[in-house]
């Protein structure tokens, strides 16, 4: 019997009902409103093989059943046997082309080979360190892409958890189905094609249906789906309902063909979404992911001792991986979630506390603070020391005293006045017979510290310019003159050579620089006080090549920006720590205003008032010059543009970080005096810089900068006596972006911004994982206060208990903390 071209799917959709209603002893509920409607929306195509039969659904269940065993001789024999989508022939039931108990067409050729029963393959054999290349699942085109996202031991993809899960445990009919909503149904394949023109976009276009009604999906620029899915199958599909043309629509869900017996990977459930790169797909992630859960997960060893994990209540480490992954509620996840996040901080505090106890039980050299002199100073100054200052000063002196090395963090919001605290600090070693250091990222801010240092020793004379890099300063109280020097990478050798000679000669009282400190050929054997100023700016090991100068120095780590709390401990919960916690008498919050790119004409007419009143403005830009691969305003095109176009009535400066010094200190110096109106800059303004007179601080490009950067610009404006005001430019900002710009218009205190700023970028982000010496958080949030509160407490026990882990009991834990301090600079000391 010949067909039509495009009957051909409509007759193997037919014969899979059929197939279908037999099993279900042919009760007319495989379609829903009954295989007639079926018949009648396929009526023009199937006339040719089905006319003149009678209505289906007028008929009882054994009418029904000799009916459809006549229309399965009817249809065509190549139809059922050579589509891609039907199984070949055999004597199975199954068949759709057998239709309870009716002989079936291939009785009229020979009778098919029953298939061998298919042998499972061995299970792979893996341990935790093997190549995840071992898996069945992970092939040599998913290496690269594994490689990206740090994956590259089995270990590794165990420990990869999800991003987030969505909740597809709750399976609905399909009319049931709510639009917008993630669910899950369970629904049988009734005709699956691919569909496109371009070969390189072609999709899949399925038609899926229960006893309740049909349902159509669409995997967009996936033909693979068509090719896997063969008609009669049932399928768990989960995702995100839409209409199309009034009718219910799947498209892209995750799907599962559903056997009996199997345990459903990507719906069904609560399911993972692991982070992806490029080309690695939500499917095989989880398909990789199960495996090595299936294979090495039973080579988990568990590391907290027994008596800690009953005490403490939690889940065993293979239970909590496997929950992490696969849970069995929302409630079971967070249980999972909290024994691991425990695990990292609990093995963090054991390196800091180790640190901290190394540290602290080395000699130092105790210093007899000389408190009248100190005073003295103090008293020189042209301002009194706010009671933040007193307190941080108090406590720092205190820590001098003691013949174990101070460690310790201060910490203060910008123009709280650190500079002058690590200034009495060192100047109380000169004063019993030792140096003191200070080591700054960047040589602008070193140039800073070692103008506002000499300004402070002199009493507010005259400070040196910066052709002078020694300079030797009066001091009566004592008795002689204190020698300050700026060592700096961009001297001249000769310079740089006789600097060297008088440091390690003594003849050098404090010593101010970049790294060019802690270089080999640097001798700093009198050095006692050793100061790092935005210390996170550092790597581990450079600090701690600071700390090697001399004989064990005290050393004291700055940060104006302000650092949280719970990442302090954790990163620095080998420092004490001291906080400024309130700004200089008179100063006023900055005024922070989002400003949209249709307002760019207002915010420059702001700087323009301001400037007409006698005040300054930053203006503040990403980029030295135009970046083709990052459209933002650059300074040097910018302040062509604001000279030529915007202010050509205003005096205009220009300052970025590729300029000689001398010409950046010429430009601040006449920026200082007042020479310009408006000073057009790259970031190098982010700290150090004080024009008391500036008022404005526009930052434009203000999305590509974080929330610690952009409050460390807002700190450079309202300095002096009138009330300061940032300007917040973003041409096309994101959501994200838009939220963080937000929140520097609502906060003003760099602490509870801080908090903010680490909820959204988390800790690696925040602080720099390699510079912070900050091990990778999987699981552990900025917000785990409680557990980290708890780690440190149980780590500061375990540690009084057995400091070298030295207990059987103690064994993994020991392997797995050896692990951390080998891996990264978290040891250093």
């Amino acid at each position: 019997m010949a067909t039509r071209p495009g009957s051909r799917t409509k007759l193997e959709i037919l014969a899979n009902i059929l197939r279908l209603e037999a099993k279900e002893g042919f009760a007319d509920k495989v379609v829903k409103g009954g295989l007639d409607k079926f018949l009648g929306l396929a009526f023009d195509e199937l006339t040719p093989t089905l006319s003149s039969l009678p209505g289906y659904g007028d008929m009882t269940p054994a009418e029904r059943r000799e009916w459809a065993t006549g229309v399965m001789r009817r249809i065509p024999r190549h139809t059922q046997s050579d589509a891609p989508t039907s199984r070949p022939a055999t004597q199975s039931a199954t068949h759709p082309a057998t239709v309870a108990g009716a002989s079936p067409q291939s009785d009229r050729s020979s009778p098919a080979r029953p298939r061998r029963p298919r042998t499972p393959p061995a299970p792979v054999k893996a341990s935790l360190d093997d190549s995840v290349s071992v898996l069945r699942s992970v092939n040599k085109s998913h290496l690269p892409m594994l490689e990206r996202l740090g994956i590259s031991t089995v270990q590794d993809l165990l420990y990869q958890f999800p991003l987030r899960h969505l909740d597809y445990a709750n399976i609905r009919k399909v009319n049931e189905l709510m639009p917008g909503e993630e669910q899950t149904t369970v629904a049988t394949l009734w005709e699956a094609r691919v569909v496109g023109q371009n070969p390189r976009r072609k999709s899949t276009q399925a038609v899926f249906g229960d006893d309740t009604g049909n349902l159509h999906v669409v995997w967009f620029n996936n033909p693979y789906v068509a090719r896997s899915l063969k008609p009669g199958v049932k399928v768990a599909l989960s995702g995100k309902v839409g209409v199309f043309g009034g009718r219910p629509r799947f498209q892209n869900p995750d799907y599962d063909i559903l056997r009996e017996g199997d345990d459903s990977v990507h719906s069904g459930r609560l399911v993972p979404v692991y982070p992806l790169t490029n080309r690695l797909y939500q499917r095989t992630a989880r398909r990789m992911a199960r495996e090595a859960l299936d294979v090495a997960l039973s080579k988990v060893e568990e590391s907290l001792p027994p008596e800690m994990l009953e005490r403490l209540g939690f889940v065993g480490v293979r239970d909590a991986i496997s929950q992490m992954h696969y849970p069995d509620s929302a409630q079971s996840y967070t249980t999972a979630r909290s024994r691991l996040a425990f695990d990292e901080l609990f093995v963090m505090q054991l390196a800091v506390l180790s640190r901290r106890i190394r540290w602290r039980e080395a000699d130092g050299v105790p210093l007899s603070v000389d408190e009248a002199r100190l005073s003295a100073f103090i008293e020189s100054l042209p301002f009194s020391l706010t009671g933040g200052q007193a307190r941080a000063l108090e406590e720092i002196l205190a820590d001098l005293r003691d013949s174990r090395p101070m460690s310790r963090l201060l910490q203060g919001d910008v123009g709280s006045g650190k500079t002058v605290v690590a200034a009495a600090a060192m100047l109380a070693a000169v004063f019993d017979g030792y140096q003191g250091a200070l080591m700054a990222p960047t040589e602008v801010l070193a140039e800073q510290h070692y103008l506002s240092v000499t300004r402070m020793l002199s009493g507010g004379g005259e400070s040196p310019t910066l052709d002078e890099h020694v300079v030797s300063l009066d001091m009566p109280s004592l008795g002689r003159p204190v020698t300050v020097a700026l060592l700096i990478g961009s001297l001249r050798k000769r310079a740089k050579d006789e600097l060297h000679e008088r440091i390690a000669a003594g003849e050098v009282d404090v010593v101010i620089g970049t790294q060019a400190l802690i270089q080999e050929t640097v001798d700093m054997p009198r050095l006692a006080v050793a100061v790092v100023d935005e210390q996170h700016r550092f790597g581990v090991m450079q600090r701690s090549a600071l700390r090697g100068k001399g004989a064990r120095p005290h050393v004291l780590a700055m940060s104006a920006t302000p650092i949280p709390r719970s990442l302090a401990l954790t990163v620095y919960g080998d420092l004490d720590t001291s906080v400024i916690d309130e700004l200089p008498p008179g100063r006023q919050p900055v005024r922070t205003v989002l400003v949209s790119p249709e307002q760019r004409s207002a915010a420059y007419e702001g700087v323009r008032r301001e400037v007409t009143q006698g005040r300054q403005a930053f203006v503040v830009c990403p980029l030295v010059e135009e970046s083709e691969a990052i459209q933002s305003r650059a300074a040097v095109e910018e302040y062509e543009r604001l000279s030529s176009n915007v202010f050509p009535d205003l005096r205009l400066g220009l300052l970025h970080g590729r300029m000689p010094l001398r010409e950046k200190e010429l430009v601040l110096e006449e920026f200082q005096r007042g020479g310009f109106d408006v000073l057009v800059t790259t970031p190098v303004v982010e700290v150090g810089i004080d024009v008391p007179n500036a008022t404005v601080m526009l930052i434009d490009g203000a999305d590509r900068f974080g929330l610690a950067q952009l409050h460390q610009f807002r700190g450079r404006v309202g300095r002096g006596v009138h009330r300061g005001h940032c300007l917040l430019l973003a041409d096309a900002p994101g959501e994200d972006a838009r939220e963080r710009l937000r929140l520097m218009e609502r906060i003003q205190d760099g602490f509870a911004l801080a908090e903010e700023d680490l909820r959204l970028r988390g800790a690696g982000d925040y602080m720099g994982t390699r510079q912070s010496g900050l091990p990778d958080l999987r699981v552990a949030r900025p917000t785990d206060q409680s557990l980290l509160a708890l780690a440190r407490r149980e780590a500061q026990k375990l540690l009084d208990d057995d400091p070298e882990l030295e207990r059987e009991e103690h064994a993994v834990l020991a392997r797995r903390y050896r692990k951390l301090v080998a891996s990264t600079p978290f040891d250093a000391s």
